[in-house]
């Protein structure tokens, strides 16, 4: 097991992985009344457990991460009597504790709240990092907040219970957090490819460690993301507007946009081809897409609906060597050219 204390100006957040979820008693307030905010899929294979919690069910999928859903939820809450001695457990993956976050502390003016993080993208990302959020008229998460949770639970024994595909995409995340800063994890990635597949529990605690520690180390030094946090978002601007105009999920669209991202690198930071084609074959080890048949122009439109976009800017993260990304301010419409 790995304890890890997230230190930022607003508050303070502890990361546990390889802690099961049935010790999630360990981290609750013993003064507060705990409601569970959760949805089918959970239910399903966790049930029996979290039934002896109040529960609020929410529906599955990016298309109910809506400002409706968090309705629902303050309705339920109202239902519940719920009051500011009230805690908010969500139990999920990233849709879960992204609009449970948001829910809690918006309500009766925040409530606190901890993840028990049940999908391997939502351990290495969503649950790390504070940002908790909805979309809203085809904006991606642009009503939201950043506010910690007292505690993530990651319990890598869930993780067998998820469906292939859904399992995969999360290595995407954890191929962005190597490409861009641990050139090391990368090449751990490159030798553990099979094992990491197949469950192995070594690799998989190792990954999930090393990929939560990158991220927690950078949102401690730029929680609002004003400066060096910027950098996770590589791949995920193009990733966003392909999420956006087609079926894929979060992680394989972040995938294909690290290849854009990666091939444009080459040209914006000379970045040597071997390495591109290393990004490349290691997405692809991984089952996960590397190209998408929507038109350039299609994705450039999209992009003018993310939310970090100034005017007709964005910063854009490119890399010059795989461990080094670079920030660069580029103007939307330039990329057409580039």
């Amino acid at each position: 097991m790995f304890r890890l204390d997230v230190n930022t100006a607003s508050n303070k957040s502890q990361i546990v992985i390889g802690e099961s979820f049935r010790n999630v008693f360990n981290y609750l307030p013993g003064n507060e009344r705990t409601i569970v905010i959760t949805d089918a899929n959970i239910l399903k294979h966790y049930g029996d457990f979290f039934r002896a919690f109040p529960i609020i069910e929410i529906a599955t999928g990016e298309e109910n991460k809506t400002l409706d859903t968090v309705a629902h939820i303050y309705r339920r809450l109202l239902d519940c009597k719920a009051d500011r001695n009230c805690f908010v457990l969500a139990v999920g993956g990233g849709v879960v504790c992204d609009i449970a976050g948001f829910a809690a502390s918006t309500f009766l003016r925040g409530l606190s709240f901890g993840f028990i993080s049940t999908t391997l993208l939502s351990q290495v990302d969503a649950s790390v990092g504070g940002k908790n959020g909805v979309n809203f008229n085809g904006y991606k998460n642009i009503a939201g907040v950043i506010n910690q949770p007292r505690f993530v639970i990651c319990d890598t024994s869930m993780l067998n219970t998820l469906p292939e595909r859904v399992f995969i995409s999360g290595f995407a995340e954890i191929v962005k957090v190597a490409a861009i800063q641990n050139a090391a994890l990368f090449r751990y990635l490159e030798e553990n490819v099979e094992k990491a597949l197949l469950h192995d529990t070594e690799v998989i605690f190792h990954l999930v460690t090393e990929a939560v520690k990158i991220k927690a180390k950078i949102v401690e030094n730029d929680e609002k993301e004003r400066g060096n946090r910027r950098v996770l978002n590589f791949g995920h601007s193009f990733g966003h507007a392909i999420e956006a105009l087609s079926d894929v999920s979060h992680g394989e669209a972040v995938s294909i946009g690290m290849i854009i991202a990666t091939r444009l690198s080459m040209i914006e930071c000379a970045l040597p081809k071997e390495h591109f084609e290393r990004i490349e074959r290691l997405l692809t080890r991984f089952s996960l897409p590397t190209s998408t048949n929507i038109q350039t122009g299609d994705i450039i439109r999209a992009m003018q609906k993310d939310k970090k976009r100034e005017g007709d800017d964005i910063f854009f993260v490119f890399l010059d060597e795989i461990g080094h990304a670079v920030i660069r301010k580029k103007q939307i419409n330039q990329l057409q050219k580039m």
